[in-house]
């Protein structure tokens, strides 16, 4: 299932195409879908295919295609500190784009068949948390995994404000997939071939939209016992943080919130609530997504001469001075302006990208600065290393 778009060469040309055809059209899904590179969830030998609207299989791993998660993620209208189910969690890529928007003080959970695809999910999962620059431009509900057929969940099981099923339901089971719905809550999943999106809007009442057509693999059966007696799956456990992780959690949401935005002026306010995710938890100095100027590419001979233009003493335009009084560092010494005349010279030619500069993590920076023990930076840091 897939094709619906072109295929991107990286993330966010990706993310561009699905935008484009209209797939994406909210700002939460498609600052989840920036901030996770598809391409970290294929195997290394695979990573050439991550940006085709294309499923992948290999083995009991799989992923949708970015069309039908893109369909997903706006049809279950997530927003922070809301619980979410997901039966058939794969590679755990859907859920960390949902624990993106639902926040600290959400529920992440996830029910997937095959033991080995769990290892995996945490792999990756492990891999963005350390490495990942888009870890700390959000405040992250962290997703778990138990391994076992979802349709041995037991009916008496606690209810969700979202579901999910990644794989075929036939109509046998859409009672069953309800009844882990809250009233108010959504169900989203592949029934008889249409993906569709299911509202619980009472004890007894649903109201049913049809998405698209899509084609998924039907859920597995479960099997019973050699006693005889049908299995159980125990869902993941709702934990109650720990004061330390509270309070972890408080001081990078007041580091961040209080980031300067580049003009003096704070990105959020300051005081500190639950339930707060990628909505307003706000992004790095340079917003959501690191734009690549077009610039055209010249002899190295222009370049010389249009440096040199710049710089000289005979240029009847000089560069302009630095403004102390401005108390928020916003205005540039007259080395850095000068590059960024040249810059903006070469943008007024239109050609081929060019990389743009690095993203700065600035709530990294702060808590390095904090006059706190190493370990305890360490600990807000989440152990990362860069």
């Amino acid at each position: 299932m897939g094709g619906a778009v072109s295929a991107g060469e990286d993330n966010d040309e990706l993310i561009d195409n699905l935008k484009e055809a209209h797939y994406i059209h909210s700002d939460l899904v498609e600052r989840a879908f920036r901030a996770i590179d598809r391409a970290d969830y294929y195997l290394e030998e695979y990573r050439d295919s991550a940006y085709k609207d294309l499923a992948w299989r290999h083995g009991n791993i799989h992923l949708s295609a970015p069309c039908i998660y893109s369909e997903v993620m706006e049809a279950l209208d997530l927003h922070p500190g809301l619980s979410f189910l997901n039966l058939g969690s794969g590679t755990g890529y859907l859920s960390t784009m949902v624990g993106l928007i639902l926040g600290p003080f959400g529920v992440n959970h996830g029910v997937e068949l095959y033991a080995d695809v769990i290892e995996y999910a945490y792999q990756k999962l492990d891999y963005f948390i350390k490495t990942s620059e888009s870890f700390d431009k959000f405040e992250f509900c962290e997703p778990s995994f138990v391994a076992g057929n979802c349709l041995e969940i037991p009916s008496e099981s606690r209810q969700y404000d979202r579901v999910y099923c990644g794989a075929g339901v036939q109509r046998d089971h859409e009672e069953f997939m309800k009844n882990l719905l809250k009233v108010g809550g959504i169900l989203v999943v592949p029934l008889e071939e249409k993906l569709t999106k299911i509202r619980r809007t009472g004890q007894s009442s649903w109201e049913t939209k049809k998405i698209i057509a899509v084609s998924f693999a039907p859920l597995t059966l479960p099997q019973q016992n050699t006693n005889g007696e049908p299995k159980t799956v125990p869902l993941p456990m709702f934990e109650v943080r720990t004061l330390q992780e509270l309070a972890r959690i408080a001081i990078r949401h007041t580091l961040r919130v209080t980031t300067d935005n580049g003009e003096g002026q704070p990105r959020g306010q300051g005081s500190f609530g639950g339930g707060r995710g990628l909505g307003v938890s706000g992004l790095h100095k340079y917003g959501p997504r690191f734009k690549r100027r077009r610039v055209h590419r010249r002899h190295c001979t222009s370049v010389v001469l249009a440096h040199k233009r710049v710089v000289s003493n005979a240029d009847p335009t000089p560069a302009p001075l630095d403004n102390n009084n401005n108390n928020h560092g916003g205005q540039e010494d007259g080395q850095r302006r000068v590059a960024r005349e040249e810059e903006e010279e070469a943008e007024k030619e239109t050609g081929e990208l060019l990389p743009a500069e690095p993203p700065v993590n600035i709530l990294r920076e702060r808590i390095l600065v904090l006059p706190l023990p190493e370990p305890l930076k360490k600990y807000l840091l989440y152990c990362r290393e860069k």
